[in-house]
C-alpha cells in the first residue's frame, strides 16, 4: 500500500474483506445457499415413501453449488432431471410417483440464470431455447389431460406463456448480471492500468529528480571546490611574502565553504520527510554579477560584459543560464592555468539570450573526455546541454581559435520575457 493511504478499518474493511472472500470462493457460497433446500426436499420425499424422487431432488438442487464454477454442467444436470420428471409424468400418468413437475424443478430457472450470467455464448442461447421448449412441453402435457378442447387450449397457452415468461425473465437477469460483471472487470483492469501508469510516472519523476539533484550537486561541489583550491594555492604561495594576502585567501576559502555547505544542506533537505527543510530562492541571471565577483575574488581575472535590454526570465530558465556561466568559470579555474583570464558576456538579443564564457588559458590543450573538459569523469558540460535543452536552448563548448576555451549557450526568450516552456513530459529544473 502506498504511503499516505490508510488501510480500510472498521465496518468498511470487514465488508470489503467479505466481498473479496465471496468472489474467490463461489462453490462454497453456492453450496451453503442450495444444499439446505436440497436436503429439505430430499427429506420430504423420503418421508412420503418416494426414495427415487428424494434422490433426484437432492441431485437436481444440490448441483446448483457448481452453478458459477461449472454453469454448463449445472444446466445439463438440472434440465435432464426436469425432462425426466416431465416424461415419467406423461408416461406414468395416474401412478402415485408420476409427477409432471417436481418442486425441485424450480432449479431450472436458477440454472438458466447462471448459464446466462457465467456460461459461454453458445450455452446461453441453447439454454434459453431448451427452457422455452420445456415450457411448451409442460403446457402440452398439462393440457393433454383435459377432456374439453377449449379448456385444454387455455391450459396449454397459459402454462406455456407463464413458464416462458419466467424463463425469459431468468435469462434476462442472467444477461444483465453478465454485463455488470464485465463492466466491473473493465473498471478493475482500468484501475490496474491507472495504478501501473501512476507507478511509472512516479518512477520517471524520481529519476528526473535524481538527475536534477545530481546536476545541482555537481554545480555546487565543483564550483565551490575549484574556488577553494584556487584560494588555498594562492594563499600558500603568498604566505611567505604577503601574510595579509594569505589571510584574505583563507577568509575567502571559509566563506566559499560556508556557502557550499548551505547549498548542500538545502539540496539534501528536500530529500527529508520531516518537513524541516528550509527553501531559498534559486539563483538566476540577475545573480551572475555576484558570481563573477566571487570568482574574481578568488584570484581569477574575470570581466563581465552585458549588452542588450535585460528581461525577466522564469526561475528555471534563469537558473539554467546561471549554472552555464558557473560551470564555464569553474572549468577556467580548474584547467585555465595560473595566468588565465576570462570574460563573461551576456547578450540580450530580440529573440534570445546568449551567454558566453571565454578564456585565454591552456584549457584548450587539456584532456577532453566525451562529455567535456576534465579528467574523463566530469558531467558538467553534458549537464549544461541537458539544462538548456529543457527550455529549447543549446549549449556548446570547445577550444577557441587562437587559444583558450569557450562555452556558449543560447536560450530562446520571447519579447514578453517568458522563455520557451520545457518539452512535454519533462520537469522544470
Amino acid at each position: 500500500m502506498e504511503r499516505g493511504q490508510r488501510q480500510p478499518t472498521g465496518v468498511r474493511g470487514r465488508v470489503d474483506a467479505s466481498e473479496a472472500w465471496v468472489r474467490t470462493h463461489p462453490v462454497v457460497v453456492d453450496a451453503a445457499l442450495f444444499c439446505p433446500p436440497a436436503l429439505l426436499l430430499a427429506g420430504i420425499f423420503a418421508s412420503s415413501g418416494s426414495p427415487w424422487q428424494s434422490l433426484a431432488a437432492l441431485l437436481q438442487v444440490g448441483v446448483l453449488a457448481l452453478r458459477r464454477a461449472r454453469p454448463v454442467l449445472t444446466a445439463v444436470v438440472v434440465y435432464a432431471f426436469a425432462a425426466v420428471h416431465l416424461l415419467t409424468g406423461v408416461v406414468g400418468r395416474g401412478a402415485s410417483e408420476a409427477l409432471l413437475v417436481s418442486p425441485s424443478d424450480v432449479a431450472v430457472l436458477v440454472a438458466l440464470y447462471s448459464v446466462a450470467a457465467h456460461g459461454p455464448r453458445w450455452a446461453r442461447y441453447w439454454g434459453l431455447l431448451v427452457a422455452l421448449a420445456g415450457a411448451l412441453g409442460l403446457g402440452v402435457a398439462l393440457g393433454w389431460a383435459s377432456t374439453d378442447v377449449g379448456e385444454a387450449f387455455v391450459v396449454v397457452v397459459s402454462v406455456t406463456v407463464t413458464a416462458g415468461v419466467l424463463a425469459l425473465l431468468a435469462w434476462t437477469l442472467g444477461q444483465w448480471r453478465r454485463t455488470r460483471l464485465a463492466h466491473v472487470r473493465t473498471l478493475e483492469e482500468r484501475a490496474r492500468g491507472v495504478e501501473t501508469e501512476r507507478e511509472q510516472l512516479q518512477a520517471l519523476a524520481a529519476a528526473a529528480e535524481r538527475a536534477r539533484i545530481a546536476r545541482e550537486m555537481h554545480d555546487v561541489v565543483a564550483h565551490s571546490l575549484s574556488v577553494v583550491i584556487a584560494q588555498a594555492d594562492g594563499g600558500r604561495y603568498a604566505a611567505a611574502a604577503d601574510p595579509a594576502a594569505a589571510v584574505r585567501a583563507l577568509e575567502s576559502v571559509a566563506a566559499t565553504g560556508r556557502a557550499a555547505l548551505t547549498d548542500m544542506r538545502r539540496l539534501l533537505g528536500v530529500l527529508r520527510e520531516d518537513g524541516g527543510a528550509v527553501f531559498e530562492p534559486q539563483p538566476g541571471v540577475e545573480d551572475v554579477p555576484a558570481l563573477v565577483a566571487s570568482v574574481r575574488a578568488s584570484g581569477l581575472p574575470v570581466a563581465l560584459v552585458t549588452t542588450g535590454e535585460a528581461r525577466q526570465l522564469p526561475a528555471g530558465a534563469g537558473l539554467a543560464v546561471y549554472r552555464v556561466v558557473q560551470e564555464g568559470l569553474t572549468n577556467v579555474l580548474k584547467h585555465g592555468g595560473p595566468s588565465a583570464r576570462a570574460t563573461v558576456r551576456l547578450h540580450w538579443a530580440p529573440g534570445r539570450l546568449e551567454a558566453h564564457v571565454e578564456d585565454d588559458g591552456r584549457g584548450a590543450s587539456a584532456t577532453v573526455d566525451g562529455e567535456g573538459r576534465g579528467d574523463g569523469v566530469g558531467r558538467g558540460l553534458a549537464g549544461m546541454a541537458e539544462r538548456m535543452a529543457l527550455y529549447g536552448g543549446t549549449a556548446h563548448a570547445g577550444p577557441r581559435s587562437g587559444g583558450g576555451f569557450a562555452v556558449q549557450a543560447v536560450l530562446p526568450v520571447p519579447a514578453s520575457g517568458r522563455s520557451a516552456p520545457p518539452p512535454a513530459g519533462q520537469p522544470a529544473v
